[in-house]
C-alpha cells in the first residue's frame, strides 16, 4: 500500500505540500469494489530507477540511459497513472535544452470489467505522441497492444516481474503483429524509500 501522505512532515499538511488537482487525482489505495483486477498494474505502485536501451532498426543498440519511473493510484483507486523519465531529473541539465531523444510522458491504466481487459492510453506531449492499447496478463507477463498515430502496430510488455524488479519491452511492428522488433527495453528496480 502506498503510504507517501503519511510521511509527510509532522508540521505539514497535504495541502501545503499539494496542488488541489493532485490531491484530487491522487488516491491513497484502490477502489475496494475493484482491488483484486487492480493488483495486476497496482504491483507497480512506488518509484523505479530505470536502465533503457533504445535499439535500432538493425537490432543494434542506439543509446543507453538511466530514467525514473513513478506509479500511483488515481481517481478513488480506479486506475493507476505513472510518469517515464528518460533520463531521469537528476541527470538532466537545467540550463541545456532537452535532447530529440528524451521522454516524459505518463501512461493512464483503468480496468474495463466488460471486456476483463485494461484501457491504456500514454502521452508525450514534447514528442507529440498518443498511444492507445488494450492490455491483459498472459501467463506472468502483462502484454499491451495498440497501433500508434501512423498505424504501426506496438506491443508493449512487462515480463520478468518480481517484487523488486520488472523488463519493459517496446516492440513494433509494420506487419499487423505477424513478426515484432525490439525497440525500446527498460529494466526496472525499485528505488529506495
Amino acid at each position: 500500500m502506498n503510504d507517501r501522505y503519511n510521511r509527510l512532515p509532522m508540521d505539514t499538511t497535504m495541502e501545503q505540500q499539494y496542488s488541489p488537482l493532485m490531491l484530487a487525482l491522487g488516491s491513497r489505495r484502490p477502489h475496494d469494489g475493484l482491488a483484486d483486477k487492480l493488483q495486476l498494474y497496482g504491483q507497480f505502485v512506488g518509484s523505479w530507477d530505470i536502465d533503457v536501451d533504445f535499439h535500432a532498426l538493425d537490432g543494434s543498440r542506439r543509446w543507453s540511459a538511466m530514467g525514473e519511473v513513478h506509479f500511483d493510484w488515481v481517481l478513488q483507486g480506479t486506475a493507476i497513472q505513472d510518469v517515464f523519465i528518460i533520463p531521469a531529473r537528476r541527470q538532466r541539465a537545467a540550463d541545456q535544452p532537452p535532447e530529440p531523444w528524451y521522454r516524459y510522458g505518463t501512461t493512464f491504466r483503468w480496468y474495463d470489467p466488460r471486456i476483463d481487459a485494461w484501457h491504456i492510453t500514454f502521452l508525450d506531449p514534447l514528442r507529440s505522441v498518443e498511444m492507445r492499447q488494450i492490455a491483459r496478463a498472459v501467463g506472468q507477463d502483462i502484454v499491451q497492444i495498440g497501433d500508434d498515430s501512423l498505424g504501426v502496430s506496438r506491443r508493449w510488455r512487462f515480463t520478468e516481474i518480481a517484487k523488486r524488479s520488472f523488463k519493459w519491452l517496446g516492440e513494433v511492428s509494420w506487419d499487423r503483429g505477424e513478426t515484432w522488433r525490439l525497440e525500446l527495453e527498460m529494466r526496472a528496480r525499485r528505488a529506495s524509500s
